[in-house]
């Protein structure tokens, strides 16, 4: 996919609504620039810059590390851990994504076009992650706190561990769902292949659509009603071993 830069910083890819900026983007070929000199040049910007980088080519670990406001976009594919470790920054990916995608977020928005392989969201403890095609498996495993948001499906053991933050899956979900789970938020709106150890499916009440809604709605998802989903949650009886649960681990 090849964009112009008008185009790549559409206003939905701009991050929180009325902070667009007006400067025109910093175009990086990351082919000719290197990995190393892109990401030290992402990294060294002041959180008012606006990027765009261009022939990724599957790089791994491509704008990783970033801890200001910056906007950045990649037109293309890339590999392991786009974004990892993303504190504040707003990356949007046009194209799939490998392994690992925004793996240990802090704060930020990332947003792939595309689908993404195993771990997207791996331990995030903040932000947002919204991937429009489908996530591989363990698709936020032990999540801490990230909101993940996924158009399509997710794989087997996904949110195994999760400790916190919100989970919605537009389309259907593998294997194990939620496995040892403690107090992330589940919510499906296709089917769902299995529960995991101690997890449940739970009611719906209006703070939940509410809270739904809102994730949908910072998602930039249109045309979802709330009632079309269940809810999925940990039914505590894993948080501290008991012998009488060994069977269940």
């Amino acid at each position: 996919m090849t964009v112009t830069p008008e185009q790549a910083f559409a206003p939905r890819d701009l991050g929180p609504v009325g902070d667009a900026p007006t400067a025109a983007p910093h175009v990086i070929d990351v082919r000719e620039a290197g990995l190393r000199e892109t990401n030290r040049i992402l990294r060294e910007s002041d959180g008012t810059g606006r990027y765009l980088l261009t022939a990724p080519r599957g790089a791994h670990a491509l704008a990783v590390g970033l801890t200001e406001p910056d906007e950045v976009v990649i037109d293309g594919p890339t590999g392991y851990y786009t974004a990892g470790m993303n504190d504040g920054a707003h990356v949007t990916v046009n194209g799939n994504v490998g392994v690992g995608v925004a793996e240990n977020m802090m704060s930020g928005t990332v947003r792939v076009t595309g689908s993404a392989s195993q771990s997207a969201g791996a331990t995030a403890h903040g932000g947002l992650l919204v991937i429009e095609g489908d996530a591989g498996a363990r698709c936020g495993i032990s999540m801490k706190g990230v909101d993940i948001v996924v158009g399509g499906s997710i794989g087997h053991m996904s949110c195994f561990m999760g400790q916190a933050g919100r989970l919605v899956v537009l389309g259907d979900a593998g294997d194990a769902l939620g496995d040892s789970l403690y107090e992330v938020h589940i919510y499906v709106r296709g089917r769902v292949e299995s529960l995991g150890a101690d997890c449940v499916e739970k009611e719906m009440r209006p703070e939940h659509h509410t809270e739904l809604r809102e994730l949908l709605d910072r998602a930039a998802v249109t045309g979802v009603s709330t009632g079309e989903f269940r809810r999925y949650g940990s039914a505590r009886t894993l948080y501290t071993f008991d012998v009488d649960n060994a069977s269940a681990y």
